[in-house]
Parts: C-alpha cells; sequence; structure tokens
C-alpha cells in the first residue's frame, strides 16, 4: 500500500500549484492497487478542498500515515514531520543560504528527502519541472512588456484569463509589428516560449537569416548550445565537453544583440557558463534590445542585467543601459527586464495537471515498487543522513 500526502504550501509568499490535481488523484486511488492520497486542506491552493471531496479524496490534517508527503516549495522548519519522506523543490543543492535551517532541521529529524529537480534520465535531462509553463507565461510576458514599452498593441496579463485555453484565444487575430526575437535554450521552458512564438505567428528563421536580411513580418530565432557557443581554442561546440569544462568556452551571442528587439532567455545557467554578454554590452550604440524575458531567472546569471526577481504583480523593472542600476520600466534610456522566479504560478491548474502527469508518469510507480536509480540520484537525504551522490553538501549541512 502506498499513502500519499499532498502537503499544504506555507511558504511565503504562497505557492498556488499543487503536486496533484483532484482527478489524478481519483485516477490513482482507482487505478492503482493499494494507492491512497490524502490532501491537507489549504485556502491557498488552486484547486480548492471542495473539488478533492468531490473526485472522492480524503481532506485531512493529519497526515501521520502517508508514506510519502508531496510539496511543491520548501517546507517551513515548523510544518516538518519527523521520520517522514518528502518530495519538493528544496533549493539546496547550490547550498542556498537561506534553507540551510530546513536542511538542518530535516536532518534532526530524521527525514527523508527527494528533490524533484534532481530526478534526471541518463543522460542528465530534467524528469520533471514547472519549465513549459514558466516559459508559456513568461514569453507572454515579454511580449505584453515591448507592446507597453512601445504602445504598438496591448497585451493583457495572463491572471486576466482563467486557463491556458482561454490565454490562447487572446491572441486570435491579434498582429504584431515588425519586430525580430531571439529564444534560448533548449529545454522545458524553450518549448514553453515556442509554443507562444507559434501561437502568435511569428515565424522561424535561421541564424544566417536572422542576422543577414530584415523582414516584413516578425520572426525569431531559436539558438541553441552549438549556435550559442565555441571553445576558446579549436572554435567548435561538444555538448558533452561544454557541460564539463563551460569555463573553455565563449559567447557567441553578442553578435545578435544588433538584430534583436526582443530577448527570451530559457537557457540552463550555472557558475563558469559564460554569460550571454557583458554589463559593458548595455552602453553598445547597437544594443538594440529593448525588452528580455529573462524566464530560468539566474540573478546575475547568462543575462548580467538580472538584478534580482520581479513579482507576479510587478514582473518588469528597467535598467539603465549606462549606469546599470535598477528604474522604473519603460524609460527611454533603459532596457525592461522581466524575471520573476514563480512564472507557472500565474496559470496554477493548467501547470499542476502538466506537474502532475509527469509524476506520475516517471515517478510515483516507481517510487510503489521501489527505488530506481534515477531516485537514488535524486535523494538528498535519507533518514536524515545525506546520501553518497551529496556528500559535497556536508559543510553546508554540519550544524
Amino acid at each position: 500500500m502506498l499513502i500519499i500526502g499532498l502537503i499544504r504550501e506555507g511558504k511565503t509568499p504562497a505557492d498556488n500549484r499543487v503536486a496533484l490535481a483532484p482527478s489524478q488523484c481519483q485516477w490513482l486511488q482507482q487505478h492503482v492497487p493499494g494507492a491512497k492520497i490524502i490532501v491537507q486542506p489549504s485556502e491557498v491552493r488552486c484547486f480548492t478542498d471542495e473539488e478533492y471531496r468531490q473526485a472522492g479524496i480524503e481532506v485531512s490534517d493529519r497526515l501521520e500515515a502517508c508514506d510519502l508527503l508531496l510539496g511543491i516549495k520548501e517546507v517551513p522548519v515548523p510544518q516538518l514531520i519527523p521520520n517522514k519522506k518528502y518530495m519538493f523543490f528544496s533549493h539546496t543543492r547550490k547550498k542556498q543560504a537561506h534553507n540551510r535551517e530546513m536542511m538542518h532541521a530535516m536532518m534532526d529529524q530524521g527525514i527523508t528527502l527527494i528533490d524533484y529537480e534532481c530526478l534526471e534520465h541518463k543522460d542528465g535531462q530534467r524528469i520533471i519541472g514547472f519549465g513549459f509553463f514558466a516559459g508559456i507565461v513568461g514569453a507572454h510576458n515579454g511580449i505584453m512588456a515591448y507592446g507597453t514599452r512601445t504602445g504598438a498593441y496591448h497585451l493583457g496579463r495572463v491572471g486576466e484569463v482563467n486557463d491556458y485555453r482561454e490565454l490562447i484565444h487572446t491572441y486570435f487575430g491579434m498582429k504584431l509589428p515588425v519586430i525580430k526575437i531571439a529564444v534560448t535554450g533548449t529545454g522545458r521552458v524553450a518549448h514553453g516560449i515556442l509554443e507562444i512564438m507559434n501561437l502568435l505567428d511569428i515565424q522561424e528563421v535561421e541564424p544566417e537569416e536572422y542576422t543577414g536580411r530584415s523582414f516584413d513580418y516578425p520572426v525569431y530565432v531559436h539558438l541553441k548550445g552549438s549556435d550559442l557557443y565555441r571553445h576558446a581554442q579549436s572554435g567548435q561546440y561538444n555538448r558533452d565537453e561544454f557541460h564539463a569544462h563551460p569555463e573553455q568556452y565563449r559567447c557567441e551571442f553578442e553578435k545578435y544583440i544588433p538584430h534583436t528587439d526582443i530577448l527570451m532567455n530559457g537557457i540552463f545557467w550555472d557558475h563558469g557558463i559564460p554569460r550571454l554578454f557583458s554589463m559593458e554590452a548595455l552602453k553598445r550604440t547597437d544594443f538594440r534590445i529593448q525588452t528580455i524575458a529573462d524566464i530560468t531567472d539566474d540573478k546575475n546569471g547568462s543575462v548580467p542585467c538580472n538584478l534580482g526577481d520581479a513579482t507576479i504583480d510587478d514582473p518588469v523593472y528597467g535598467i539603465d543601459k549606462l549606469t546599470g542600476r535598477k528604474t522604473a520600466p519603460y524609460l527611454p534610456g533603459s532596457v525592461d527586464i522581466m524575471a520573476v522566479g514563480n512564472l507557472p504560478n500565474e496559470l496554477p491548474r493548467d501547470a499542476s495537471r502538466y506537474f502532475g502527469e509527469q509524476l506520475m508518469k516517471y515517478v510515483l510507480d516507481d517510487i510503489r515498487k521501489g527505488n530506481t536509480a534515477a531516485i537514488e540520484r535524486a535523494t538528498i537525504l535519507d533518514a536524515g543522513k545525506l546520501t553518497a551522490t551529496f556528500s559535497y553538501l556536508s559543510d553546508y549541512a554540519k550544524h
């Protein structure tokens, strides 16, 4: 038997997503022998307690009988239940200082922690995540911000619609001006961005065309790793070598700057990977980019003028191109930055269903039958002790 608990999100600001939608819980209970779901009541969750009850799911604060507790964001220390197995985005793998207390508490309480972010296929591709809907919402917000800056068109907020289907309807009949958009990345975030490009009938062109000619209709170029990075010595690109030794590579993005109105950044970034451009590049007279949607949202990361999160309510800020300082958005002499860390919360029901499908398809059955290699590689703590894979966190985890 596998009893799964959906915990109430306790982090501030509140996250309204959930790991499994009511219909998915119902399917699991009806089709998986021995499966039972208990949902902790929540006033902020995108699906109401009553929706779970109507699907035949128990709603209760008592989760002591659960074998696995599923959340989304970090769990506040007072809400942790000792000796339980948790799955959520812990944001500890990079030794994030603000979660060190939570790590210590989980170790003290003998908790097993499996981190969604660490669930990967053998080739390193993430198994599960909200990236697709981050790409959807981020691309929408980027297009929206450009329209607000230029006055060329008006696009409303994602939160003004009930779901993704209704969002698509807002694009019908919408005509964009002649613009050029650079899209970076190849993962789920990039796939979400490309979905919006296609829905808005923005035509894809090859890199050579993008930099070599003008168009009388809106276009985008999709820049992948081989388009963006070259080995400093050989001038070649090898994916495995790049991920192993990114410091040996240089970034080629600056040649696209004079041809780009909007940058949609969906690329993975980590320390050592070359940034797309430098802060000094903002001062160039041919720095044409007016709007940057940094959807992967790494502060001072691949987009160096990302100075930190904006919010869903106020998603855009400006950066003065001469001083590099944060300003109000849409000012002359500035570039607008859309950088929000919880974009899928703008379409929480769709994003939750999408996440739950991946969880059911790739994860839950493996846990029920016995941990697979992928789950073991994603287990940061086993009964309160660091696993071998995450032994590099020992200094961070030490009291």
